[in-house]
């Protein structure tokens, strides 16, 4: 399996494959999957599309190393172009993906994993490439049923999951979001890394509060969704 040679994000090259499934795991979110036998680094991504007349769009992995099958994880933006459409794909469809590229990898060192909502996939993918030693993750939802993988991370990681719920609440949940269960912290360890995912706003609170709290800038490490 060869590692895929390393481009600039203008420069990666779109390559047709086959969808092998499309499921939808909660309403409105779906794993897509298909067959590519490819090297890549837990944490990268791929550019998705599914014609030739917009833009693709850029995911993050989803599936584990050894996985014989490449995921992605997404949800329906319905003013968007390309989720409306990948919703509707069906097994044998064609999709336009890149090789996986980027600088956010997962590693065995002790870290805390911080992601908001589909911000969850990168985390997911070092998880199921067996990186959660040492982990502890923190997800935040607005909604219980948006804690994507819950049963296989609850049980895999027992209490360093960390659920955060700021619109619904179960005895499991912290209620509020990822920044208030941060700041209800007395301390966070230093030599930690701390891997961010999610949108721009909630990757620069987070990146204050860290810093605010004693974490050095150089162990912070974010991707930022759009």
């Amino acid at each position: 399996m060869a590692r895929p040679a390393e481009y600039s994000r203008a420069e990666i090259p779109l390559f047709a494959v086959e969808i092998i499934e499309n499921l939808e795991i909660s309403p409105g979110v779906f794993v897509l999957s298909y067959r590519q036998k490819v090297d890549f680094i837990p944490g990268q991504v791929i550019k998705v599309a599914l014609d030739k007349l917009q833009p693709p769009r850029i995911y993050s992995v989803c599936s584990g190393d050894n996985s014989e099958l490449v995921s992605i994880l997404y949800n329906i933006k319905e003013e968007g172009y390309l989720t409306p459409k990948l919703a509707k794909a069906v097994a044998g469809d064609n999709l336009f993906v890149s090789l996986p590229y980027g600088s956010f990898h997962g590693d065995h060192d002790p870290a805390y994993w911080i992601a908001t909502g589909t911000g969850i996939s990168p985390f997911y993918s070092m998880f199921q490439s067996g990186l959660s030693d040492q982990k502890t993750l923190i997800h935040g939802v607005s909604h219980l049923n948006q804690f994507y993988f819950e049963e296989e991370l609850s049980w895999a990681l027992g209490p360093k999951y960390i659920k955060c719920c700021s619109q619904e609440q179960d005895e499991s949940t912290f209620a509020g979001r990822v920044t208030e269960y941060l700041l209800s912290l007395d301390s966070l360890p230093k030599d930690y890394k701390y891997y961010l995912c999610g949108k721009s706003l909630m990757v620069v609170e987070v990146r204050d509060i860290l810093i605010d709290k004693g974490v050095p800038y150089a162990q912070i490490f974010a991707e930022i969704y759009f």
